[in-house]
């Protein structure tokens, strides 16, 4: 079976523990989580908690069987190849020279980047796209001299309603 990315998208009762025990079920079962990102719904009392990891094809079935076994779980739902908009937030902080703001200005413009805080020899930048655009766009700032970054994970919506 191939290993691809899988996108994992849970409600949950917004409860102690909770991101604790579907943390137990990834680790006792070999996988990793590579990314989390974990918030509160527009109900207070539920959040939705979307993480990725690596798997197998199968990965999904095997994991929603161990997750719905968790009290606190209301729904678990696979993104992996459905019709969804996925995106994270990445800040990212530049180092600013004279020869090369002209040149970085361009490309967060070019970019579509947000600047949240600039001064004479520093940058922050706001990037929110899909990983494979974000880690393409903080490649390209790395020769600049990139002093920080820090990512959300993904996040996921369909891009349809779902019927069922």
């Amino acid at each position: 079976m191939a290993i691809e990315e899988r996108t994992i998208s849970m409600l949950v009762n917004n409860q102690p523990g909770v991101l604790s025990r579907i943390a137990g079920v990834f680790s006792s079962r070999g996988y990793n989580i590579r990314s989390l990102c974990v918030a509160e719904t527009i109900n207070p009392e539920v959040s939705r908690i979307t993480l990725t990891s690596r798997a197998e094809s199968d990965f999904t079935e095997k994991i929603k069987k161990q997750l719905d076994k968790l009290v606190d779980i209301i729904s678990v739902t696979d993104f992996t190849g459905a019709p969804s908009v996925q995106r994270e937030l990445m800040l990212v902080s530049l180092l600013l020279t004279v020869e090369n703001r002209r040149e970085v200005l361009r490309a967060v413009d070019l970019f579509g980047c947000r600047v949240v805080t600039m001064s004479e020899d520093h940058l922050i930048l706001e990037i929110t796209a899909n990983k494979d655009k974000t880690a393409a766009i903080l490649k390209y700032f790395e020769p600049f001299g990139v002093e920080e970054m820090n990512r959300t994970g993904a996040i996921a919506v369909f891009r349809q309603k779902r019927e069922g």
